[in-house]
């Protein structure tokens, strides 16, 4: 957690508690003796996740949110720690929005949907960014159109590639500028464009750098190209935060339509495909008129705090609404028990 942010949140609680240090089943036992009506956790099936304290049970209620997009699913007995009857679900809700999961999918879900009004997921309107560098200190040809995608490069499937590099060589003068994870992917995306005719000089690599000059070198691209299956997630609404338009193609499990809720919420619904060949076709338009996407990115920049996707009150005031309701919900089973 970056040192700002966690300050943040510190002043925020009336009582913050770090049980880093604690195992699973001291941490319950934390839990529990603070009282927690609602436990929500933000790891699921991701790394260092803790969910074996949820399978312990602690509090009356649990939540899955934003870390695993996904479905938690059930256990058997005896792989958490403590154990468990055999097919309890973990969690008993997953918070979402309708975009992401459709009420017809409820029931692919071991989890009963919690929908937030238009997005999943929150957003912070105090995230700094820094100057805006130079297109020469990004390795970026002065001129050129710059199609991006910010998504760590496990995302990059060959279907979306090759759609690519179609793109590069239909606009003239353009660049695709990716994400540097690591020399063995740099690698082989040199070597696959090599083979559809692309140099290595149209492949530029950004570097690791800090947030804050992450989401400042977003002025140089001019459309932020999605990947598929695993959409963009919090790296589209970077993206769009900093008035980049994103264009997605929407698949049916929760990680595939992630990027169309955020891209919806901020009101350009234009920007979501939902087959290969409309996002290829739609992404050549933009490429050829250029005009349209700046008219995008007025209308991100002027409505970044008017939003539905940055809305940071009513997203809070919903989410507590939600609490709410399923903290009176269990108070009113208890009484009838």
């Amino acid at each position: 957690m970056r040192t700002n942010s966690r300050k943040r949140l510190q002043k925020a609680f009336d009582e913050f508690h770090d049980i880093r240090q604690l195992s699973e089943i001291d941490a319950a036992k934390k839990i529990h003796a603070c009282g927690i009506d609602i436990l929500v956790d933000l790891t699921g099936f991701t790394q260092n996740s803790r969910c074996g304290i949820v399978a312990l049970r602690p509090a009356p209620t649990s939540i899955s949110w934003l870390g695993f997009p996904g479905t938690m699913g059930s256990f058997l007995g005896g792989s958490f720690i403590g154990g468990g009857i055999d097919g309890m679900q973990l969690f008993d809700y997953l918070l979402t929005d309708n975009f992401i999961t459709p009420p017809e999918a409820a029931h692919n879900y071991a989890e009963r949907l919690l929908p937030l009004p238009h997005s999943y997921q929150p957003n912070d309107r105090k995230r700094p960014v820094a100057d805006t560098p130079t297109r020469a200190s990004c390795a970026l040809p002065e001129n050129a159109f710059v199609f991006c995608c910010f998504n760590q490069t496990f995302k990059i499937t060959a279907d979306f590639f090759n759609v690519w590099m179609r793109l590069l060589k239909a606009t003239p003068n353009s660049v695709l500028w990716l994400l540097d994870c690591n020399r063995w992917a740099k690698q082989n995306l040199i070597k696959q464009a090599a083979l559809h005719g692309i140099t290595s000089e149209r492949l530029i690599f950004a570097p690791r750098v800090s947030i804050a000059e992450h989401l400042a070198r977003h002025a140089h691209a001019d459309l932020f190209l999605d990947t598929l299956p695993y959409n963009a997630h919090t790296t589209c609404s970077d993206a769009l935060w900093m008035g980049l338009p994103v264009l997605t193609c929407v698949g049916d499990t929760f990680a595939s339509r992630v990027a169309g809720s955020l891209i919806k919420a901020a009101g350009l619904d234009e920007l979501i495909t939902y087959t290969l060949a409309d996002y290829e076709n739609k992404a050549l338009f933009l490429g050829a008129n250029p005009q349209v996407l700046n008219s995008m990115k007025q209308k991100l920049m002027s409505e970044k705090m008017t939003s539905a996707l940055f809305d940071t009150d009513s997203f809070t005031k919903a989410l507590e609404a939600i609490y709410k309701n399923i903290l009176e919900k269990h108070l009113n089973q208890t009484r009838s028990v």
